[in-house]
C-alpha cells in the first residue's frame, strides 16, 4: 500500500511522547522546515507558497493555548447532529490511533526480545501519547453514544468501543479492513531492522496527518467544533511525534532521517 504524500510542520507545543528533546531544540534544527515523504521510500519539498498550508483559523492564541494544555473535551460545545461522514471518520481515526499505538509496542517488544535493542522512541509514544489519543476519540464516541450500528465503515466494533481501555483491545485487530492491511504491512517492514522500525513511525504520522487534515475539513462544514478540536489535538501529536523519529533517525547516521 502507498502511503500519500504530506506536510509535515512542527507546531509548537511540547509533546509528552516525544524523544525528550526539548521545542527549542527542534526550533533551532529541523523543526521548522517541511519535509514530505510516502510508503515508497520517495520524497520531494515543497516552496514557500505553501507556507501557511496547515494555518487553519484555530490557530489563533487562544486555540493554541488550549492545544497546549490537556486536552479537555467538555471545554468545547456538543454539536447538535452529526454528519454520517463525521461519524466514519471518528471510527476510522479510532482505528488509526490504535494502529500506532499496537505498532510501536509490537516492534518495541519484537526488536527488544529479537535483537536486544530498545528503540525508546516506540515506546514512549505508545504509552505516553497514543493511550491518550485512543481516550480523546473515545470521549467522543462516548459523547454521542455512537456504537458500531451508526458507522458505515466497520462491522465491529472493537476500537470504537468507548468502555474498553486500550490495554484490554486484542493486539493488531482492527474494525476497517484498509487498517488491517496496513498494519500487517507496517509490521513486516518494521521488523527487518531498526532504522525500518523507526521509519515505520514517520509513515504512520505522516498517515495521521493527512487523514486529519481531511477530517479537520469535515468537521469544519459540519460546524462541528468539539470533534475539530479532538482532531486539530491528535494532529498536533502527529507532528511532534514525526519529529521524535526524524530525530532519532538522524541521531543514528540517517542523514535525511524521515525525508527519504
Amino acid at each position: 500500500m502507498s502511503l500519500s504524500v504530506v506536510a509535515i510542520l512542527y507546531s509548537g507545543c511540547g509533546d509528552s511522547g516525544s524523544d525528550g528533546s526539548s521545542n527549542e531544540e527542534k526550533e533551532n534544527g529541523q523543526g521548522k522546515s517541511k519535509e514530505y515523504g510516502n510508503g515508497e521510500g520517495k520524497g520531494k519539498q515543497k516552496g514557500k507558497e505553501n507556507e501557511n498550508e496547515h494555518s487553519d483559523s484555530d490557530d489563533s492564541s487562544s486555540q493554541n493555548e488550549k492545544e497546549c494544555k490537556e486536552f479537555n473535551l467538555s471545554e468545547y460545545r456538543k454539536t447538535e447532529s452529526l454528519t454520517q461522514e463525521l461519524k466514519d471518520s471518528l471510527s476510522h481515526m479510532g482505528n488509526e490511533e490504535r494502529l500506532a499505538y499496537d505498532v510501536y509496542m509490537e516492534l518495541y517488544k519484537y526488536h527488544k526480545d529479537n535483537n536486544e535493542i530498545e528503540i525508546k522512541p516506540l515506546y514512549n509514544i505508545a504509552t505516553n501519547s497514543e493511550t491518550k489519543h485512543i481516550s480523546i476519540v473515545q470521549d467522543v464516541v462516548k459523547r454521542y453514544e455512537l456504537n458500531v450500528s451508526d458507522f458505515t465503515n466497520v462491522d465491529e466494533s472493537i476500537v470504537t468501543n468507548n468502555n474498553m481501555s486500550s490495554e484490554n483491545m486484542p493486539t493488531g485487530v482492527f474494525d476497517v479492513p484498509e487498517i488491517q492491511d496496513l498494519y500487517d504491512e507496517l509490521i513486516n517492514l518494521g521488523q527487518t531492522s531498526k532504522e525500518n522500525a523507526l521509519k515505520v513511525g514517520c509513515m504512520v504520522e505522516v498517515t495521521d496527518v493527512n487523514d486529519l487534515d481531511i477530517y479537520i475539513k469535515q468537521a469544519e462544514e459540519g460546524n462541528a467544533v468539539d470533534i475539530k478540536a479532538a482532531f486539530v489535538e491528535l494532529r498536533r501529536g502527529s507532528y511532534e511525534h514525526y519529529w521524535a523519529f526524524d530525530k532519532s533517525l538522524k541521531d543514528m547516521g540517517v542523514k535525511n532521517g524521515c525525508y527519504y
